[in-house]
């Protein structure tokens, strides 16, 4: 069967235009959530055919990023992409034990010196913190569960929660570590629901609102109703796209969330703005299998604004390699290195 993305052209004249054509399918494929995990090898083959191909693709990812939002809406015109997301638009859970994620082997696209990284657990065993949980999630995970009658929390990667009860009844939980997302129904008599989460409390009634705890800081984001956040050092009343974030020592003033940022993993999406590239990465690891390491410094601030499917992880990767003209390298353990 003919691929267009990977079948050779004999003609020079014609060959330099049909990889200009091809450069410009794989940022289309890349743009529109419907890639598959073997696309990954593909585009990997795709570059291996010559230098010619990695310098038009440059130059088409330079176009791209300066059309913009013109591009993306061409790409949300196309008949083709709207059919897939009507096919995959993303569940608001996953199935328990459902990874997420694509083909492994996308990041070893050029070789790099050999580089020995040690890193604890890598997210295979639970971290001290999680140790007493009554729920969690693995890499990749997510998991709702039905704590009360109105009670609802989502669990996204890597999340332990512990319940708090007063006589037998669930009044709130402890979130160990990760993100959850609560959503409440109204009632009569409806008492708050409390989150602890480091040095603070979330108390809300009714609504729907998101913890994130790590790296010792929590971040609270109300996403309907109101939501109190208690700190030894005061209070946050939060109403709706609003959020505060807070550590051991001080909690910030409410902020606005933008609509895209705002419950995007429950979406199925990773969306950044403005985001150091290490930052980047190190979200991407919370949800896939392996892990990626950074060793190019140069790079490590380097502002990062676009949005990912969760669901494609390593084209993902294979994007911010060629954005920044990263060489990489897999290595044994789901190991890969960015250098």
């Amino acid at each position: 069967m003919h691929d267009p993305l990977t079948a050779p052209v004999d003609d020079p004249a014609l060959a330099a235009d049909t990889t200009r054509q091809e450069a410009w399918e794989w940022l289309r494929l890349f743009h529109s959530g419907a890639v598959k995990p073997q696309d990954a090898q593909r585009f990997k083959h795709w570059l291996a055919r010559g230098p010619a191909h990695a310098a038009v693709f440059k130059e088409a990812r330079a176009q791209w990023a300066v059309l913009g939002q013109a591009s993306a809406g061409v790409l949300r015109t196309n008949a083709d992409a709207a059919a897939f997301h009507a096919r995959h638009r993303p569940r608001s859970v996953l199935a328990r034990r459902a990874f997420l994620g694509a083909a492994a082997g996308a990041a070893a696209m050029a070789g790099v010196a050999g580089v020995a990284v040690f890193h604890p657990s890598a997210g295979l065993w639970p971290t001290p913190a999680g140790w007493g949980a009554d729920y969690r999630t693995a890499t990749g995970e997510q998991l709702e569960v039905g704590l009360t009658e109105r009670v609802q929390v989502t669990l996204n990667t890597q999340t332990r929660i512990r319940r708090r009860t007063v006589d037998g009844r669930t009044t709130g939980v402890d979130l160990l570590e990760g993100e959850a997302a609560f959503d409440l129904s109204s009632g009569s008599g409806a008492r708050p629901f409390g989150v602890v989460a480091g040095a603070g409390r979330s108390l809300a009634e009714s609504g729907r609102f998101e913890v994130r705890y790590l790296d010792a800081k929590v971040c609270v984001t109300c996403i309907e109703g109101a939501v109190r956040v208690e700190h030894p050092t005061g209070a946050r009343e939060l109403r709706a796209r609003q959020q505060t974030v807070y550590d051991g020592t001080s909690v910030s003033s409410v902020a606005l969330v933008g609509a895209a940022n705002l419950s995007a993993w429950r979406k199925g999406e990773l969306v950044f703005t403005q985001a150091r590239l290490s930052d980047v990465l190190e979200e991407i690891n919370r949800y896939r299998r392996g892990r990626v390491v950074l060793m190019n410094t140069a790079a490590r601030s380097r502002l990062v604004t676009g949005s990912f499917y969760i669901t494609s992880l390593d084209l993902a990767l294979v994007q911010l390699q060629h954005a920044f003209d990263l060489d990489a390298r897999s290595l044994p353990g789901g190991l890969t290195v960015l250098s």
